[in-house]
């Protein structure tokens, strides 16, 4: 019972719950709260008839609102149905009010429209001006922009390019941005490429134009500055020459004589045509428009492309480098050539100076020294080879200062020159070589043009004329009256000028070398000596080998050669003076004219004893001796006499020589003569000799003694030049006096009386007069052999003989 209590409990609570449930699915269906899934899945959740009785509670909560509903209609009927009431009322006012109200609206309609039509041209105006404030705005942003790209193709018209690029820089980071949603931007846009690569094109262009223009003017860019150079340095040392007070000392003087300073003139010349023409001198700027390259390499800059660009310039230089130092095959033909060269090379390095200051980094000191080191080697060498063809010493001259003025000039700008000065000293071997060619020629003519006569004076005034000329003093015929004649002929005082002339000449090559006196000293007295001792010495080697030069000429020389050694130290004097250097200074050279001289007067002295040899030999070709002849003709031969007579005047005419030159003449002669004579008895084709030829041969040595005794030139002593003949005169005593008994007893004693007689040589001389008595004897007495004398003479010439023979051997035999 219990358990069915509790059972009838559980259902009771169990229906309330669900009572309670349906009541809230019911509250919220009434409060329309949204979504009812949830509640009314509750619903469904419980026992299979819950629907059912959903539905049953749902329909009873319906008749229960609807109950409601009808008691709240019931107790307003009465108010609804006055309210009906009072409508109807109100209707007919309603109607009234209606045709009043379209009546209105009517009229109202009718008055508005020309309102409406205000308002709407307002409207419409009102967005025109809106309109075209939003133009103006978008315009005023769009204008700025189109005026930049208005003034770019203006600064592109005009070539004012590095402009365009900065405006196609605002143009692109300040304008553009602004208005970039404009077509017409986008098309500017796309063209800003093109006409950066259009200034690139046109800026090359004009940088190609510029290239070929500078190369065009680099002559005379090189001139204008070589010009300069030149009258900067032609200023200054006529500056520093009027300053310095003791410029009159350095002249060489002589004699009173002074030599006119040409040079002084013509700077003087110089500074006057420099002053008429400075305002004519051309700089680099005027003569070549380098905005070309400026505006190329700030174009490039800009548009980053700086390095293509330089190195571009950089190898379009060194080609027209390669080209400016190629030169002409006949450069070395006129001095316009170098001149021409140099100025082209000048003008290059001149230009590339000025883009290396005046730009940042488009050529560096490091590229203009290397281009000027490679041109430097091919300049040497190109100058090397050239000036090897040059003859002429004033073209070679010229090519030194050429070369001094295009280093000068270089040198300013900064380049070094030292190799140019180096080789100066290269090319002043070579113009010394050109210059002693020159002065062999000069000599020569000199030396044919002379009479090799004394130079006659006839007044005091010709006297100073000649010593003005040459150093020559002489006391003792200071003292004589005029006329008179000086010793040296008329070659000796112009050889000495033209020496002073090679010494200015080979000065004029040393000047502005930039180097010390003493060098140029050094320089000077070098090349003198290169003069003296090949160039003069062979010419007067060459003048005395002449066939034309005679003993007289010969003789001249010598006292010309004298007159010359004596003035070399005027030579010297002259140098110092032009220098400064004192001859006492330890490295001066010295002249070496004293031995040029000397050998030259030696060698005539050679030439005078072989000539006079020579024509010792010519008189004795005229000798008709005839050997047969049986009695002298009892006088000396004519050709003898004749020979005599030509030895006295020409040793009279040796007065003027030293004395031991003449004496050395006169003792070389005679000894010739009597050696000559010697040979003409042992001619081996003279076969035989009469006693009579003997005889006259005799009488001819006898003329020749008494020319040696009778002392045709002054100094002898005693018998000295008789001594010449001492040979002969034996040899013939001792035939004339037949005296073979003495010569045999005596030979080989010192004080045997016929010393000089040789064995062999009385031999020889003896067969022949033996012959010659054989053949004599014959023709006188054809019996003759029958004789006793005559046998007895030939038996003793045959013993004689024997004996001669025997000694000869036994001095071969000895030897």
């Amino acid at each position: 019972m219990a358990r069915k209590s509790k059972l009838n409990l559980l259902e009771l609570y169990s229906e309330e719950n669900k009572d309670q449930i349906y009541e809230n699915v019911f509250a919220e269906i009434e409060s329309f709260e949204l979504p009812l899934g949830t509640s009314l899945r509750s619903v469904y959740d419980d026992q299979p008839n819950a629907h059912q009785r959903f539905m049953e509670k749902l329909d009873a909560c319906i008749r229960n609102h609807d109950r409601e509903i009808e008691k709240m209609c019931n107790f307003h009927h009465q108010g609804f149905v006055d309210a009906i009431t009072e409508l109807l009322k109100v209707r007919a006012d309603a109607g009234k009010l209606k045709v009043q109200v379209t009546d209105t609206n009517r009229r109202l309609q009718d008055a508005g429209k020309e309102v409406i039509a205000q308002t709407e041209e307002i409207i419409r105006c009102r967005i025109q001006q809106r309109n075209i404030t939003t133009v103006v705005e978008k315009l005023q942003l769009c204008l700025p922009v189109l005026e930049m790209y208005s003034k770019l193709k203006e600064q592109m018209n005009v070539k004012r390019y590095y402009s365009a690029l900065k405006t196609m820089e605002q143009l692109e980071n300040t304008y553009l941005p602004r208005v970039s949603q404009y077509r017409f931007c986008q098309i500017m846009i796309e063209n800003l490429p093109k006409l950066r690569e259009e200034i690139k094109e046109i800026s090359m262009s004009d940088l190609k134009d510029f290239l070929e223009s500078i190369r065009k003017h680099s002559d005379k860019i090189g001139e204008t500055a070589m010009k300069q150079a030149q009258q900067q340095k032609t200023f200054n040392t006529v500056l520093q020459k009027q300053n310095n007070v003791n410029y009159g000392k350095n002249m060489y003087v002589i004699n009173g004589r002074v030599p006119e300073p040409k040079y002084e003139i013509t700077s003087k010349r110089t500074l006057e045509e420099e002053d008429e023409h400075e305002e004519e001198v051309l700089t680099a700027h005027d003569l070549v428009d380098f905005s070309p390259v400026y505006r190329c390499l700030h174009i490039y800059s800009v548009l980053g492309d700086g390095e293509t660009f330089e190195n571009y310039y950089r190898k379009q230089r060194r080609k027209q480098a390669r080209l400016v130092l190629q030169p002409q095959s006949s450069m070395h033909e006129t001095v316009e050539g170098y001149r021409r060269y140099f100025s082209q090379i000048v003008g290059f390095f001149v230009v590339e100076d000025h883009i290396l200051h005046v730009t940042q980094g488009l050529v560096t000191r490091a590229y203009t020294d290397e281009l000027w080191n490679m041109a430097l080697s091919k300049i040497i060498a190109v100058l090397r080879t050239h000036s090897s063809y040059c003859t002429d010493p004033d073209l070679v001259l010229e090519l030194k200062n050429l070369i001094v003025v295009f280093a000068d000039t270089l040198q300013g700008y900064g380049f070094p020159v030292n190799r140019l000065f180096d080789l100066l000293f290269e090319i002043r071997d070579q113009y010394n070589e050109t210059l002693l060619k020159k002065w062999t020629g000069l000599f020569r003519d000199i030396f044919e043009a002379d009479n090799y006569s004394p130079i006659p004076v006839a007044n005091e005034e010709e006297y100073k004329i000649v010593i003005s000329k040459f150093p020559f003093q002489d006391p003792e015929l200071d003292k004589q009256s005029f006329p008179k004649k000086l010793p040296m002929s008329q070659s000796v005082p112009q050889i000495y000028i033209q020496v002073k002339e090679f010494i200015y000449a080979s000065l004029k090559f040393s000047e502005s070398l930039h180097r010390s006196s003493t060098e140029i000293d050094d320089m000077l007295r070098k090349s003198t000596n290169l003069l003296l001792t090949r160039t003069l010495s062979s010419c007067l080697q060459n003048l005395i080998k002449k066939p034309h030069i005679g003993l007289t000429e010969l003789v001249q020389i010598i006292i010309n050669t004298t007159h010359l050694e004596q003035a070399c130290k005027y030579l010297e004097d002259f140098i110092t003076n032009i220098t400064n250097i004192s001859q006492e200074t330890v490295h001066t050279a010295r002249l070496y004219g004293l031995s040029t001289f000397k050998d030259a007067r030696h060698a005539a002295e050679g030439e005078i004893y072989t000539k006079l040899n020579q024509k010792i030999d010519e008189f004795i070709q005229l000798a008709d001796y005839d050997w047969t002849m049986s009695e002298p003709a009892g006088r000396a031969s004519g050709y003898l006499m004749d020979l005599i007579n030509f030895l006295r005047s020409t040793f009279q005419v040796f007065t003027h020589l030293p004395g031991k030159v003449a004496q050395t003449a006169c003792m070389s002669a005679c000894q010739h003569l009597s050696t000559t004579l010697m040979q003409m008895l042992l001619d081996s084709e003279l076969k035989q000799i009469s006693m009579g030829a003997v005889q006259q041969f005799n009488l001819d040595v006898i003329q020749c003694e008494l020319f040696a005794s009778s002392e045709p030139v002054p100094g002898f002593h005693g018998d000295t030049l008789q001594l010449a003949f001492i040979d002969l005169r034996q040899l013939l005593d001792l035939f004339m006096v037949w005296d073979w008994s003495t010569y045999l007893a005596d030979y080989g004693q010192p004080t045997s009386k016929y010393l000089r007689v040789n064995p062999s040589t009385a031999l020889t001389l003896l067969e022949k007069v033996h012959r010659g008595m054989k053949e004599t004897s014959k023709k006188n007495n054809i019996f003759a052999q029958f004789r006793k004398n005559d046998r007895d003479k030939q038996k003793l010439i045959e013993t004689v003989v024997k004996q001669l023979r025997s000694l000869v051997n036994g001095m071969s035999q000895h030897t």
